[in-house]
């Protein structure tokens, strides 16, 4: 490691503090006394993706970042809890110690955590993961939740009444004099 400001390379630690992800460490140059700091992170081994056509790429992080916030659009779901769900994921995919792993299995890794986090995220981004061509698979998925939260227990709950709406001579104004 150089000095970002001299490039000598006689540098030492000042500081060092770490947590789950990374450690940081504050350094000084003995040469200009620069300091500076920088980040260490171990990185995980992640498996090639084999794609529906056949081709292999590496895994990409961004890309599940990109369906998970794509899906999650205009939804009371916070961007904590969107990381969460992708470290959930990114951990699952190095738990497997898989050199390849599947799309198919990644998308439905994604669509597993979607469901407890957001029901309508998980329809959305289920249409599009899994191709659906007519309104009947849409119907489908949308049957298999309902059925999941009656399964749950939530068949019980009365639905709720109709908000009556008064007409305008139902209704009396008072005005001020």
């Amino acid at each position: 490691m150089q000095c970002p400001r001299c490039n000598s390379e006689k540098l030492s630690v000042v500081d060092s503090r770490g947590d789950k992800m990374a450690i940081r460490r504050r350094r000084e140059c003995q040469d200009c006394e620069f300091r500076f700091t920088t980040f260490e992170r171990i990185e995980l081994a992640m498996p090639l993706i084999i794609k529906k056509d056949g081709r292999r790429e590496p895994f990409d992080v961004k890309k599940i970042r990109a369906g998970l916030l794509r899906a999650c659009e205009k939804r009371p779901i916070s961007i904590e809890a969107i990381d969460e769900t992708i470290a959930n994921i990114e951990k699952k995919i190095s738990e497997l110690c898989e050199k390849e792993l599947s799309g198919r299995t990644i998308g439905e890794m994604i669509m597993a955590e979607l469901k407890g986090l957001d029901k309508i995220a998980y329809v959305r981004f289920a249409s599009v993961y899994r191709e659906f061509s007519d309104i009947s698979q849409f119907v489908e998925t949308l049957q298999t939740l309902k059925d999941q939260k009656q399964g749950a227990g939530m068949a019980s709950v009365a639905p709720a009444r109709p908000a009556t709406v008064k007409t305008p001579s139902e209704t009396s104004r008072t005005r001020p004099n």
